[in-house]
């Protein structure tokens, strides 16, 4: 969530110390793929259990009613953009899809405590909120959190997909999470004010009742508070620039290995006509 999966991507770049597949026999490099393919299935298998949990809160919240129209529309809006600019403006390299890893942004443990807080924030308790709403009765609490709850795990989903694939850049990717935090934003906006201005507690209410009612409260402003700042500090002036640093240098080093391509094509062309040259003096000799 919000540039995570991209962000706190595990390393994936090659091992030094293994043997190369030319260095090895066969037995060796059919054991080898093996192991390759297991890793990779373990992590497809992982990922898939993921995204349909996922898709099933999508389908839940959908299903529900609770989820306005602009909110519904809005990832198809921004999947058909993300695709615009994959194939328009920011299309991938060679050289990017030939790298393993795809991680942008290498984040320290104290950022890692920061996403973990940002998760159970964003997630956990808003999932918790609109459950406890569910048995409470309480249309209120499920209606205002629930838009955010949509939008998030649309997010989430489409993360977990593209950090996958090599058909997206680096700027494509770090796109996602900013395009769902800005619209999240403002749905965020929208929930505090439900629960802070439309929500009254009544007289002589109980405890827990009135605990839930500033849980509510206190779980919105958390929320608008994490994801102002993860989007103004952390999405804005770090993450976008990191991975339009990492495309620009990816679009360098392509034109270098293009042009390397061509004098390497050029040199051995004219080495061919040289040696064709005595060839054709002799004979005519």
């Amino acid at each position: 969530m919000s540039g995570v999966s991209l962000a706190v991507a595990p390393r994936t770049e090659p091992d030094k110390t293994t043997t190369s597949a030319a260095d090895m026999n066969p037995q060796q490099r059919r054991h080898h793929q093996q192991q390759q393919q297991s890793m990779v299935g373990g992590v497809m298998g992982s990922l898939r259990v993921i995204e349909l949990q996922l898709v099933a809160f999508i389908m839940v919240f959908s299903a529900s009613g609770l989820v306005p129209l602009l909110d519904l529309i809005f990832p198809a809006f921004a999947s058909a953009y993300l695709l615009l600019l994959s194939r328009l403006a920011f299309p991938p390299h060679g050289a990017a899809a030939s790298n393993g890893s795809q991680e942008i942004f290498h984040g320290s443990r104290l950022f890692r405590l920061y996403v973990i807080v940002g998760t159970a924030v964003g997630l956990f308790l808003p999932l918790a909120y609109v459950l406890g709403g569910f048995a409470r009765g309480d249309e209120h609490a499920v209606r205002s959190a629930t838009p955010h709850l949509f939008l998030l795990s649309f997010q989430i989903l489409t993360e977990n997909i593209i950090s996958g694939l090599s058909l997206f850049s680096p700027p494509v990717r770090a796109l996602v999470p900013l395009l769902y935090t800005v619209r999240r934003i403002f749905v965020i906006m929208d929930w505090v004010a439900d629960v802070w201005l439309n929500k009254k507690l009544p007289a002589n209410a109980a405890f827990k009742d009135v605990a839930w009612f500033w849980f509510g409260k206190t779980l919105g402003v958390a929320n608008l508070v994490y994801f102002s700042i993860n989007l103004f500090v952390f999405l804005i002036p770090r993450f976008l620039p990191r991975a339009f640093e990492r495309y620009f240098r990816e679009t360098d080093e392509s034109r270098a290995k293009m042009e390397e391509d061509k004098r390497s094509a050029a040199a051995a062309a004219a080495a061919a006509a040289n040696m064709s040259q005595p060839a054709a003096d002799k004979k005519s000799d």
